[in-house]
Order: structure tokens, then C-alpha cells, then sequence
């Protein structure tokens, strides 16, 4: 009995000095890992750009508890407030200047981070602007408009109705003055790092030409004829020679390049063609583009095509949209976006839609078919 006791007492004190070393080992690794020098951090530049969510009452339901705009320090509208990839503050798409209408997908830098200035002025060079637009030098003298066969009238409905047929535009008569007007717009053209085109292209790995059917057209698409085809033509050659339309591009801080008048500007008159590369819809869903335009919009989606201007464009891509959601927005337009079958392809044209004052900024309904495009921030 004593012998059992012994060799309890003896197994008590081993689990006594076991448990002893544990609590030493242990307190000793913490003292090490508390001393410890940390390692240096790299930092990580992150793709996301949109900012954490928070429940809120806002119209999306979401909002952020540790991240406000810069510009009206609300957190509100999180799925609509930007974080800079390089200094991690906060804007809301629409409190930027000039505004964006989505989320970017790639890395996005505030304008602090940008240090965005005055875009850089093209030269005033007649030889650099004529490059630029590739200007073809002609003898020929080009026919006026006015000695364009005209019809006879008579009181027959179908000839009254086509009466209202579209104008080529009148440029300026002034050298000088045309040369400014092209200066304004290659200088937007080559802030946004664009080529100048003034036709629609089809480039490698995108939609071929004899895909721009315009039999393809759900519910049919509306055919111009051939006087305002020749019409059309008349406005291509003008631009080929270098008499451009009278408009002049101008930098808002607001609204960014801007377009306006630089003469009187009759109702129905063609304004320009909306041109870039033609692709698929189905490879542009994920495109953050911001001024893609439909070009056709088929019965079968697959073969639906869009105007993509980011690479290729002219002056169209920078006419700006109204407020679809303003009272105002309406009155502002002075210009509308039409489709049309032209030769069995479709083309997308801006056609005055009023009289337009000089100095008057041109204005369309980017909203006119589909109802997708997000204009309530616009001015």
C-alpha cells in the first residue's frame, strides 16, 4: 500500500513539472513574437474601383461607412463612388468633372493623382491639319449646292412630304476660320487618343462589312433616298477637301470637349456621320466604352453591331447628351440620331433637328432607342 502511494506521488509530480515546461516554452515563444521586427509591406494596386457597401436608404440600397466622396463628402451611393488605385480616396461618378456615366474597369486615378490639365492645343499649322485629316487637294472646282438639280413642285402629297428632304451644311467661307474649326477638333481628337476617320471601319478580328446588313434590322429599318444620299456624298466630299462643318470643339470643365455651333445652322441640315470601328455587340458587353453607338440592331442578337469611336472617330463622338430625366433636358435638344439603310448598309447619321443659333452647343438623346444609357448627372 505505502509502494502504491509512492508511485502516485511520483506520476503527480511529473505532470506537475511537464505542465510547468509547457507554460515556460510557451511564455518565452510569445516574448520572441512580440519582439519580432515586421516585415515591410508591398503595396498592392487593386482592380476593384468600386467602393465598399453599406445598407442604406439611398436608391441603391447601399451606401459606405468609411469611405465619402472628396467633392460633397457623403458615403451615399456606393455602387456609384469611385476609390483611386493610387491615394484610396473616394468619388462619386457623378460629383466628377466632367462626369462618368460608369464604373471604369481597369485602374481608375482621381484627378489629384492625374493632375489633369488644359488639353495641349494642335498647332494652327496648315500643313500639320491638313496630315491630320488627310485633305485631299482637288482642281476641281466642287458644285455649290445651289446648282444642284432641282425637282419640280407640283401639289401631289408624296412630292409634298418629300420636301422636307435633308441640306448638305454650309462651311464657313473663311480659310482661316475652317482651319480653327478642324484645330479644335483634332485637339479633343488627340487628348482622347484618337485617329481621325470620317467612315465607318472594319478591322481585323471584329465584324466584317457583309455584316453591316441592314435587312438584318428588327421590325426593318428606314431607307434613305437617293436625293439624300447624294446629299451625304455631297458632305463627304466637302470634309475630303477640307471644308468641314461649321462647328467648333470646346473644352468644358464641366462637360468636358463640348461641340457648338460656329454658324447659323438650318433644321434637317446633316451635321456629320457617327463613324468608328464596327464590332459585335456580343464582344463589347463588358466594354467600359462610354460612347458606343448601335448600328444595327438584328432580329438574331448575335448579329447585332455597334459603333465603338475609342480608336477611330470624327466630331461626332463629341456631342453631347441630354438630361433624359430633366424637364429642361428636351428643350436643350437641337439634334437627332437617325438610322438609315443606305445601299443595304446601315448608317447612323446626326441631322439637325431645329434651327440652331451660332454659338449654340449641340445636344442628342443618347436615349433615343434603347433607354440604357445613364444621363440623370448630366447638365
Amino acid at each position: 500500500m505505502a509502494c502504491a502511494n509512492e508511485q502516485d506521488k511520483r506520476l503527480v509530480f511529473l505532470l506537475l513539472a511537464l505542465l510547468i515546461y509547457l507554460f515556460i516554452h510557451i511564455s518565452v515563444l510569445c516574448l520572441y513574437s512580440s519582439m519580432a521586427v515586421p516585415k515591410p509591406t508591398t503595396m498592392v494596386l487593386r482592380r476593384r474601383t468600386r467602393a465598399p457597401k453599406r445598407y442604406s436608404e439611398d436608391e441603391d440600397g447601399w451606401g459606405c461607412d468609411d469611405v465619402y466622396c472628396e467633392r460633397c463628402g457623403s458615403g451615399d451611393f456606393g455602387s456609384k463612388l469611385l476609390l483611386c488605385d493610387k491615394c484610396d480616396k473616394g468619388y462619386h461618378l457623378f460629383c466628377l468633372r466632367p462626369i462618368l456615366v460608369s464604373v471604369p474597369k481597369g485602374y481608375w486615378f482621381c484627378p489629384s493623382c492625374t493632375n489633369i490639365k488644359q488639353p495641349q492645343l494642335f498647332p494652327l499649322v496648315q500643313t500639320k491639319i491638313v496630315d491630320f485629316f488627310r485633305i485631299r487637294r482637288s482642281s476641281e472646282s466642287m458644285e455649290n449646292q445651289s446648282n444642284i438639280k432641282k425637282r419640280k413642285r407640283t401639289c401631289s402629297l408624296a412630292v409634298s412630304k418629300r420636301k422636307r428632304k435633308l441640306l448638305a451644311y454650309n462651311p464657313t467661307e473663311y480659310p482661316q476660320r475652317r482651319l480653327e474649326q478642324m484645330a479644335s477638333l483634332a485637339t479633343a481628337l488627340k487628348a482622347s487618343g484618337t485617329e481621325y476617320s470620317d467612315g465607318l471601319t472594319y478591322r481585323p478580328g471584329m465584324a466584317l462589312r457583309s455584316a453591316n446588313c441592314a435587312a438584318l434590322e428588327k421590325g426593318g429599318m428606314q431607307i434613305l433616298p437617293k436625293e439624300d444620299i447624294e446629299t451625304l456624298n455631297l458632305c463627304k466630299k466637302m470634309m475630303e477637301k477640307g471644308e468641314c462643318p461649321p462647328l467648333m470643339v470646346v473644352f468644358d470643365p464641366v462637360e468636358g470637349f463640348t461641340v457648338q455651333a460656329d454658324r447659323y445652322i438650318k433644321d434637317l441640315t446633316i451635321i456629320t456621320e457617327y463613324v468608328g470601328d464596327v464590332d459585335y455587340l456580343k464582344n463589347r458587353e463588358n466594354d467600359d466604352g462610354d460612347s458606343m453607338m448601335t448600328l444595327l440592331h438584328a432580329s438574331n442578337p448575335s448579329k447585332s453591331l455597334v459603333i465603338c469611336p475609342d480608336k477611330r472617330s470624327n466630331i461626332a463622338r463629341f456631342v453631347n447628351g441630354i438630361n433624359n430625366f430633366s424637364p429642361d433636358g428636351r428643350k436643350k435638344q437641337n439634334v437627332k440620331c437617325v438610322r438609315y439603310d443606305v445601299n443595304g448598309e446601315c448608317r447612323v447619321l446626326l441631322i439637325a433637328n431645329r434651327d440652331i443659333r451660332k454659338g449654340e452647343r449641340l445636344y442628342y438623346d443618347y436615349n433615343g432607342y434603347e433607354h440604357e444609357y445613364p444621363t440623370e448627372h448630366f447638365v
